[in-house]
């Protein structure tokens, strides 16, 4: 082999290592760009169902505690209204309770 053909053969091989490199940088530039703006999109999602999560959570809250005041409000008039009723149903709730707990120690 002549040694112009050596010297031509090697700088084609030197040529396409570097094409072949540049080409291999360049998709790998892509690629962290599409894995960035991936992360960013993901981020933004998350972010933003936590955020509707937690102004479900606040409705849900709120209702919740409005019904408890209610509720309370309507225990407290009917304790009102028949004081000895009450207290007997407290009282009978209270020996139901015991009754049932003390069967289910005595199981174990």
């Amino acid at each position: 082999m002549p040694p112009n053909a050596v010297d031509f053969a090697a700088d084609e091989t030197k040529s396409a290592v570097n094409s072949a490199t540049d080409n291999a940088t360049k998709l790998s530039a892509e690629a962290q760009r599409s894995f960035a703006d991936a992360a960013k999109r993901i981020e933004r999602a998350v972010t933003e169902g936590v955020e509707q999560l937690r102004a479900q959570t606040r409705a849900y809250t709120d209702t919740a505690g409005q019904q408890l005041d209610q509720a309370q409000q309507y225990m407290t008039e009917r304790v009102k209204e028949r004081p000895l009723a009450a207290t007997g149903a407290a009282l009978g709730v209270g020996v139901l309770i015991g009754l049932l707990l003390s069967a289910a120690s005595s199981r174990r």
